[in-house]
């Protein structure tokens, strides 16, 4: 991460100057459609066989503000998605296996694969919001100059970084079921798409959100 927003982000969360209130959040947001995918276990990246990822496209509007990333970070945090970060993403395959993580792109474009290498590519822009349950791959091909990615994750789960090795899929296995899923979705806070029990089945790597008309947002 650049130095600046190492530093930055240092001083925004211990003096609480250029934080964004709760109601500079809230004008930004805008209500959208979850885009909804699965991925298959592929031998060296389990992907999640219960929980799909989820992805938005621009509910956050950062045109304009002095510092996207701390909308991200407000946003995030008071849906008890803690623990955020200011950075970029690997250019290897990686996975966590016992916790979520969400996305925010608070700067720039980055044009990631998802569901690990026989996943999905995906070009993703500021403003867009990715939620990958334990387990899905995700790896950096691409990417502006000036991409900035706020990560964070749910209250419930233990960090860890997998590479994609035989020993580290047979653990994850067993883990990435037992992975609690969180009350709140990161973005819209008011359940979760995950506990509504209405996400249906899909093909490996098929979105559902701009095309299944009939799939309707609980958050509101």
């Amino acid at each position: 991460m650049p130095l600046i927003e190492t530093i930055k982000e240092k001083v925004e969360k211990i003096t609480g100057w250029g934080r964004p209130k709760r109601r500079e959040v809230d004008a930004v947001l805008r209500p959208r459609k979850p885009n909804v995918f699965r991925f298959a276990d592929d031998g060296i990246v389990p992907n999640n066989s219960k929980l799909p990822l989820i992805l938005y496209r621009g509910p956050i509007r950062t045109a304009d503000a002095p510092d996207p990333a701390a909308l991200f970070e407000v946003l995030f945090e008071r849906n008890g998605w803690k623990g955020s970060w200011r950075d970029g993403i690997y250019d290897y395959v990686h996975y966590h296996s016992q916790i979520h993580e969400v996305l925010g792109i608070a700067r720039g474009h980055v044009t990631v694969r998802l569901g690990g290498s026989r996943g999905r590519a995906f070009k993703l822009k500021a403003g867009d919001v990715a939620i990958l349950p334990a387990g899905t791959g995700h790896k950096r091909i691409d990417e502006g100059d000036d991409l900035l990615v706020v990560g964070a994750y749910p209250a419930f789960g233990k960090y860890d970084l997998c590479r994609g090795s035989m020993e580290e899929h047979e653990r994850a296995l067993k883990t990435v079921p037992k992975v609690p899923i969180p009350r709140k979705d990161p973005v819209y806070g008011s359940g979760c798409e995950w506990r509504s029990g209405q996400i249906p089945n899909t093909a490996t790597g098929v979105g559902l959100g701009e095309d299944w008309r009939s799939l309707w947002i609980l958050f509101r």
